[in-house]
């Protein structure tokens, strides 16, 4: 990991990161999980980007706090915050700082989307779990492999608007496996599923959603939607397409944020790009539009 990747991880907001880790943050306060703490004693600092807890002195960064509160160490640490985050952390490394990063190899991975192929544990993972449209995972050409280590891996294309493949995200299948995500040298994993822009209509709806899992369930839903990769990567070339987007289409704007201060935050981003943007309150209980869609959709395996 580069000091560019490690500062990216240092600067994720550190509200956000403690709501992620299961802790309830009002007026820049929780109670502290590193102690018997019954008077919300954990403060955090927004300029700092730091915590304090001024009963048992538990204070640091981002990564400080998720060491500590599950017991990791730094490198193991980092991965989480990635993993959560979507944040990339290079497979390839160069040998010398000078030389430049490889650039991402389509001819290496666009054959693996010509004819998609499911393992089993992606089958119910996508059917079973998320209960995904079949014909939504064909349109975004999801395929699955092993490693060497026999660890099933969804495999995720990531295109451009005329459809060139531009990265590739990998997610661990096995439940609470680490690292969660992997993505090949040189990926472009901006806005996820970018070519449905190229069948809106004048009129239209598009949703914005957070990440690919919720994209899915948007569409299956019977909705055209697009995906910002995270709530904390939301990058200047993604605030330029989406500005080009709101110019040449007659597009309406909607979004379901994450329960979570991440997820408002980042409607409150794209609403500055997006004026007309409708934000859609989550009901109680579900910290994503994923959940939701398997409330109203199979609301008896509620």
């Amino acid at each position: 990991m580069d000091k560019h990747e490690l500062q990216k991880l240092r600067d994720l907001p550190i509200e956000g990161v403690a709501q992620r880790l299961g802790l309830h943050v009002a007026r820049h306060k929780s109670l502290c999980p590193f102690h018997d703490d019954h008077h919300a004693s954990l403060s955090f600092s927004m300029s700092r980007n730091t915590f304090r807890c001024f009963v048992c002195e538990a204070k640091g960064g981002v990564i400080d706090l998720v060491m500590r509160h599950l017991n990791k160490d730094f490198r193991e640490a980092c991965q989480w915050l990635a993993d959560e985050n979507n944040i990339i952390l290079e497979e390839w490394k160069p040998a010398k700082s000078e030389e430049i990063q490889k650039p991402f190899d389509v001819s290496r991975y666009e054959r693996f989307f010509e004819r998609p192929w499911l393992l089993p544990e992606a089958r119910r993972f996508l059917f079973e779990e998320r209960r995904l449209d079949e014909r939504v995972v064909r349109w975004c050409r999801l395929t699955s492999w092993k490693d060497r280590r026999d660890v099933p891996w969804l495999q995720i294309p990531y295109y451009d608007r005329d459809g060139r493949l531009v990265g590739v995200q990998n997610r661990n299948l096995v439940r609470g496996g680490s690292p969660r995500f992997r993505f090949p040298s040189g990926s472009q994993c901006g806005i996820y599923n970018l070519p449905i822009l190229n069948l809106l209509r004048p009129g239209d709806e598009l949703y914005i959603t957070e990440g690919c899992s919720d994209c899915w369930a948007m569409l299956s839903a019977g909705h055209k939607a697009i995906a910002i990769p995270s709530a904390t990567l939301l990058g200047p070339k993604d605030v330029e397409q989406l500005s080009t987007v709101n110019c040449q289409l007659s597009t309406n704007f909607h979004m379901y944020p994450d329960r979570d201060e991440p997820g408002e935050r980042l409607f409150l981003q794209l609403q500055k790009v997006l004026p007309s943007l409708v934000h859609h309150q989550l009901p109680p209980g579900c910290k994503d539009y994923s959940e939701y869609y398997l409330r109203t959709k199979y609301p008896d395996d509620s």
